[in-house]
């Protein structure tokens, strides 16, 4: 495929905001997780929360899209010159040409809870929302794409893309078809997705919520811890002569296996990344780091582990973040990418957070200790619900 180059990229999670903060926490192994303080009757595990978030409110003037999703969304988006970008390819090709593309899996349904349990009586008998939260963007799964769409000026093609982790990995091969099929010029990539009692309490019905901190690929794994979190990234053609990051490949496949359980011998995962490897034209055994799904749930990370042991040498260096950031589900693709981005930057290959006790099943690609070495090109590895999988390829272009 031909390359994209990224012009800016950034994340805001329970790392802080912004790149700085990522790379300082990475570089010091501390996690952002805490004990859960979410809501009225907070569930007994640990989370990844954003400070602040509850004391800024959207600007007046997009006051129909206030919720907790998008005040994530807009605080994500005034990090490390995103918004320059975005105007920068606004003036350069024109608002039509440049697309948004947002992943995000329960979007503002937040805001749909509270408006449940706060329902008032009609005149008339019939039950309805609060004054307040009778604004029906909020209530469906488009609201981050809309909001980031009117937040920027951008008015080019403007999708949400919902398929759960998968999210906001899947924005940038939807912007690469777009852009390759001449609809946009640039795009405005990214996802943002905020802990809610849906997600909280959803994930704990299926059993996945550990009461722990996570323990990626440990072998006493016993479930995730959930996180919030944003991140935006600004791509375009690249030119000859360009310098800098760039999306080289993607790969997307369906497990068609479960609803809710992985192929168990990493299958759909393979099909991904040896996709995103052939379409950038790159042998598995340049990556040098892999960004792994690692959720810390066994099913997943033994899955995971069994199709990178298939498909790649001994010398990679494969790690799950999940412990700094907790499982940040829709916008775990973007947060990740970012952080494969910062390794592909730096040659800082961050270890796995939390484990310290190896599992028989993984192979001498998964990492636990942080190390550093530079490194020619990235992957990151997002995979959500049904066995909807997105591999990305980063490269650096000398």
């Amino acid at each position: 495929m031909p390359p994209l180059a990224i012009r800016a990229f950034t994340a805001t999670s329970a790392l802080g905001r912004g790149l700085d903060a990522h790379r300082r926490a990475l570089r010091e192994g501390r996690s952002g997780l805490r004990r859960n303080d979410f809501g009225a009757q907070p569930l007994d595990c640990w989370i990844g929360r954003v400070d602040g978030v509850e004391d800024e409110a959207l600007p007046a003037e997009w006051s129909q899209w206030e919720c907790r999703n998008n005040r994530l969304a807009w605080i994500a988006l005034q990090q490390d010159g995103v918004l320059d970008a975005v105007r920068n390819a606004i003036a350069q090709y024109g608002a039509e040409r440049v697309a948004v593309v947002i992943g995000t899996s329960t979007s503002s349904i937040g805001a749909t809870e509270e408006a449940y349990t706060r329902l008032i009586t009609d005149a008339d008998g019939t039950p309805n929302f609060p004054a307040d939260l009778q604004r029906p963007i909020i209530h469906t799964v488009h609201s981050p794409g809309d909001f980031v769409q009117h937040a920027t000026g951008a008015r080019g093609p403007a999708v949400t893309v919902a398929t759960a982790c998968s999210s906001s990995a899947k924005v940038f091969a939807q912007a690469a078809r777009l852009i390759e099929a001449g609809l946009a010029d640039a795009a405005i990539v990214g996802g943002v997705d905020t802990l809610c009692g849906s997600v909280i309490y959803g994930f704990n019905s299926l059993q996945l919520v550990s009461k722990n901190p996570c323990k990626p690929f440990d072998a006493t794994r016993d479930g995730l811890s959930l996180g919030e979190a944003g991140g935006f990234a600004v791509v375009e053609r690249a030119q000859d002569g360009d310098v800098g990051l760039q999306l080289r490949g993607y790969g997307e496949s369906s497990d068609a296996h479960h609803m809710s359980a992985p192929h168990p011998e990493g299958l759909g995962a393979q099909f991904a990344m040896r996709d995103a490897l052939a379409r950038g034209g790159v042998d598995a055994s340049d990556v040098g780091y892999l960004n792994l799904h690692g959720t810390a749930t066994p099913a997943n990370d033994r899955a995971e582990s069994l199709a990178v042991k298939a498909m790649f040498p001994d010398t990679l260096h494969a790690s799950s973040t999940k412990a700094y950031t907790g499982h940040t589900l829709g916008a775990a693709g973007i947060v990740e990418s970012v952080i494969a981005l910062l390794a592909l930057e730096s040659g800082e290959l961050p270890g796995t957070l939390g484990a310290s006790t190896p599992d028989a099943i993984c192979g001498p690609q998964i990492r636990f200790a942080s190390t550093a070495q530079a490194i020619r090109y990235a992957m990151n590895n997002s995979f959500g619900f049904g066995g909807n999988n997105c591999s990305l390829l980063f490269g650096r272009s000398a």
